[in-house]
């Protein structure tokens, strides 16, 4: 094997394996984001006068912003030959960790939306606050629907940074594929939508341009990956879980903070608040930050790397 295949393959291992067994992994994912039925994946209620974005081609929505990105037509066009491939947390084309020689961990948690899963872990962002380590937070519309007013204050808190977590909180699926009973977006342009809805919702909104993409349960195919990188989006997974969905207990996540390392991705969740994450987050922190272990958004650790191999040519 070459030394960056090595290294590639224990990071998938690590991320299989690690301090908690797939089972758990998949338990966490779920408790975390709160899964709902299929059916009501997009019924939650708005927090706002804005509609939400349709699933169809006519109510894409017509904006500045959107004349940024391929159009849904074109991307239908352009992959409809191409095979919905592999499908997983850390398929061909999903970033787990950070570039190469980083010297620094990113930590990153996933607000998921939905009837039980929109609450804010204010004791959660404040740690980060007072020990000033920044994240990069992937928000799904649904949360950002019901939590506009916050949202707009993170949006302009230099210490974090406001990822894509997705329309409907679907893996992003264009084979039909589905992750622990939750159904895959089922074509491209359903993939298409489940980005782009999020992606101009939260420019349109928030005046945020995402640049990180984490489909709901972190699942996506070779091609919704593809589909990403076409859109200038990176989609971007992790190598260490901290708190399995939000389902560990304080004690279990400051053990998980304190197995990150240089190069290191950690996900967490700050939409459960009466989990043990933030009461773990803190002291596993300051032990981290004890060690010289320093941390970085996801923009700062691939700034002037490319996010794209489509047509946009994105770059940090």
């Amino acid at each position: 094997m070459k030394e960056a295949d090595v290294e590639q393959y224990s990071r998938r291992w690590a991320l299989k394996t690690g301090s908690l067994g797939l089972g758990a992994l998949a338990a966490g994912l779920i408790s975390g984001c709160s899964a709902v039925a299929p059916e009501q994946r997009s019924t939650a209620p708005a927090a706002s006068a804005t509609p939400p974005p349709s699933a169809t081609a006519s109510s894409q929505p017509a904006s500045a912003f959107s004349a940024a990105y391929p159009s849904r037509s074109q991307v239908i066009e352009k992959f409809k030959e191409i095979p919905a491939g592999q499908f997983g947390l850390d398929i061909p084309g999903i970033e787990l960790g950070l570039p190469k020689g980083s010297e620094y961990a990113a930590l990153t948690f996933d607000a998921c939306g939905g009837p039980n899963g929109s609450g804010a872990d204010e004791t959660l962002l404040d740690a980060l606050r007072e020990l000033q380590v920044p994240a990069t937070l992937f928000v799904n519309q649904r949360w950002a629907r019901a939590n506009a007013r916050l949202l707009a204050e993170l949006a302009s808190d230099q210490l974090f940074e406001i990822a894509n977590h997705g329309t409907s909180h679907a893996p992003l699926a264009t084979g039909g594929q589905s992750a622990y009973g939750i159904m895959g977006t089922g074509s491209i342009a359903q993939a298409y939508d489940e980005v782009m809805g999020n992606q101009l919702y939260l420019a349109e909104q928030f005046g945020i341009t995402a640049k990180f993409f984490r489909s709901g349960t972190a699942h996506m195919d070779e091609a919704g990956a593809a589909l990403c990188r076409e859109l200038g989006v990176l989609p971007m997974n992790f190598t260490v879980n901290l708190d399995a969905g939000a389902s560990f207990d304080a004690t279990t996540v400051a053990a998980q903070v304190s197995q990150l390392r240089a190069g290191d991705v950690g996900i967490g969740h700050f939409n459960q608040p009466a989990s043990g994450t933030a009461k773990g987050l803190a002291p596993g922190l300051v032990q981290a930050l004890d060690s010289g272990l320093r941390f970085a958004k996801l923009s700062d650790a691939w700034r002037g790397l490319p996010l794209a191999t489509g047509q946009q040519g994105h770059r940090l």
